[in-house]
């Protein structure tokens, strides 16, 4: 090969190599931990929601999606399922969708109407949480102790929020239920339910297992929706936020 030619062609692998390392616009995600706030009774403990349809807490979303507005997002996430989000938004768009309390129209939809975002989309997967073979492990095996503290303070925290929510705002309770303390706590009880087990029986670690990989799941899906640049909202159960 004449050195010309060599030097050529080291000048256009080059260039082919640059452009191939060049770094993508990050994507910066805001995770919002929420309640709620339509009582579905889905939970282990499930706190006692304000109506959020009501002219007062109208107005404190209506501040909530003020400051999630100042992240100017271009992608929504939500807790619901793909087809359900792609059926209902364009409706709530048009004015046609029946008023609903629940936290994906609340928030969710609302962000994207106000934000002008790129795309509100559903990002929850199906996941089992069998807590019901946990508890039954625990009660048989001498760990009725461990059941009754570890419900104890979930019931107690539910109740807490509900008071909470009572006399306090959505914004402020958000704001409370977003704290890296507060998520590392919540999180917590799934590090302890790894003791309920023994042998080749683990219902603890099957059951987080089981709690992990419907999280990676949701993870997957956010990660797979986000284009180059995308500024992405999450809106899920305060129980996912952690991981």
């Amino acid at each position: 090969m004449k050195p010309f030619a060599a030097i050529a062609l080291a000048a256009a692998l080059l260039t082919v190599t640059t452009a191939q390392a060049a770094p993508a616009e990050p994507v910066e995600v805001m995770i919002v931990g929420v309640f709620h706030m339509s009582n579905p009774g889905q939970d282990i403990a499930n706190m006692e929601s304000p109506d959020p349809t009501t002219p007062r807490r109208q107005a404190e979303i209506a501040r909530v999606i003020e400051g999630l507005n100042r992240f100017h997002p271009t992608a929504i996430a939500t807790e619901w399922d793909a087809a359900t989000v792609a059926e209902r938004y364009p409706k709530y768009l048009a004015g046609t969708l029946p008023v609903s309390k629940n936290e994906v129209v609340q928030l969710g939809f609302r962000l994207g109407q106000v934000s002008g975002a790129r795309t509100v989309y559903g990002a929850d997967m199906d996941g089992d949480f069998p807590f019901e073979a946990v508890a039954a492990y625990a009660q048989s095996h001498g760990m009725g102790a461990w059941l009754e503290g570890a419900m104890a303070t979930v019931q107690a925290e539910a109740r807490a929020a509900g008071e909470r929510l009572g006399r306090g705002t959505i914004g402020a309770e958000l704001r409370y239920m977003n704290e890296p303390a507060r998520l590392a706590l919540s999180n917590s009880f799934y590090a302890s339910a790894l003791q309920v087990g023994g042998g080749a029986e683990q219902p603890g670690a099957e059951m987080v297992a089981a709690w992990s990989a419907r999280n990676y799941r949701i993870c997957a899906r956010i990660i797979q929706e986000s284009k180059p640049g995308d500024r992405v909202v999450v809106f899920f159960g305060a129980g996912h936020a952690y991981l």
